[in-house]
Protein backbone atom coordinates (compact mmCIF):
# COMPACT_ATOMS: atom_id res chain seq x y z
CA UNK A 1 0.00 0.00 0.00
CA UNK A 2 1.04 3.58 -0.61
CA UNK A 3 1.31 5.92 2.37
CA UNK A 4 -1.41 8.57 2.49
CA UNK A 5 0.34 11.96 2.63
CA UNK A 6 -2.27 13.64 4.87
CA UNK A 7 -1.18 17.18 4.03
CA UNK A 8 -3.07 18.73 6.96
CA UNK A 9 -2.17 16.04 9.52
CA UNK A 10 -5.84 15.53 10.35
CA UNK A 11 -6.79 12.29 8.62
CA UNK A 12 -7.74 8.90 9.97
CA UNK A 13 -6.21 7.23 6.90
CA UNK A 14 -2.70 5.80 6.85
CA UNK A 15 -2.42 4.18 3.40
CA UNK A 16 -4.28 3.16 0.27
CA UNK A 17 -4.00 1.10 -2.89
CA UNK A 18 -5.77 1.74 -6.17
CA UNK A 19 -6.71 -0.59 -9.01
CA UNK A 20 -8.71 0.00 -12.17
CA UNK A 21 -12.12 -0.30 -10.51
CA UNK A 22 -11.45 -0.10 -6.79
CA UNK A 23 -9.55 1.47 -3.93
CA UNK A 24 -8.44 -0.19 -0.71
CA UNK A 25 -8.05 2.09 2.30
CA UNK A 26 -6.21 1.39 5.56
CA UNK A 27 -7.31 3.54 8.45
CA UNK A 28 -5.03 4.46 11.36
CA UNK A 29 -7.16 2.19 13.55
CA UNK A 30 -5.81 -0.73 11.50
CA UNK A 31 -9.10 -1.43 9.70
CA UNK A 32 -8.82 -2.02 5.96
CA UNK A 33 -11.76 -1.57 3.58
CA UNK A 34 -12.20 -2.38 -0.09
CA UNK A 35 -14.38 0.02 -2.08
CA UNK A 36 -15.38 -0.99 -5.63
CA UNK A 37 -17.28 0.45 -8.56
CA UNK A 38 -20.05 -2.04 -7.80
CA UNK A 39 -20.37 -1.27 -4.08
CA UNK A 40 -19.64 2.43 -4.11
CA UNK A 41 -20.10 3.73 -7.65
CA UNK A 42 -17.59 4.53 -10.37
CA UNK A 43 -17.81 8.31 -9.94
CA UNK A 44 -17.24 8.03 -6.19
CA UNK A 45 -14.31 5.62 -6.58
CA UNK A 46 -12.63 7.91 -9.09
CA UNK A 47 -13.06 10.84 -6.68
CA UNK A 48 -11.62 8.74 -3.85
CA UNK A 49 -8.61 7.90 -6.04
CA UNK A 50 -8.11 11.58 -6.84
CA UNK A 51 -8.30 12.57 -3.18
CA UNK A 52 -5.95 9.74 -2.18
CA UNK A 53 -3.35 10.86 -4.70
CA UNK A 54 -3.71 14.50 -3.64
CA UNK A 55 -3.13 13.57 0.02
CA UNK A 56 -6.05 15.57 1.34
CA UNK A 57 -9.78 15.11 1.93
CA UNK A 58 -10.20 11.35 1.56
CA UNK A 59 -11.25 10.61 5.13
CA UNK A 60 -13.77 13.44 5.10
CA UNK A 61 -15.16 12.33 1.72
CA UNK A 62 -15.63 8.77 2.95
CA UNK A 63 -17.32 9.97 6.15
CA UNK A 64 -19.70 12.34 4.38
CA UNK A 65 -20.47 10.53 1.12
CA UNK A 66 -19.54 6.86 1.23
CA UNK A 67 -20.21 5.74 4.78
CA UNK A 68 -20.89 1.99 4.71
CA UNK A 69 -20.94 1.55 0.93
CA UNK A 70 -17.84 -0.63 0.90
CA UNK A 71 -17.50 -4.02 -0.75
CA UNK A 72 -15.67 -5.73 2.07
CA UNK A 73 -13.92 -5.12 5.37
CA UNK A 74 -10.60 -6.90 4.93
CA UNK A 75 -9.15 -6.37 8.42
Amino acid sequence: MKAYRDLNNDSGISSYEVSDDSITVRFKTGSVYLYTYLSTGAVQIEEMKRLAESGDGLNSYISKNIRKNYAKKLV
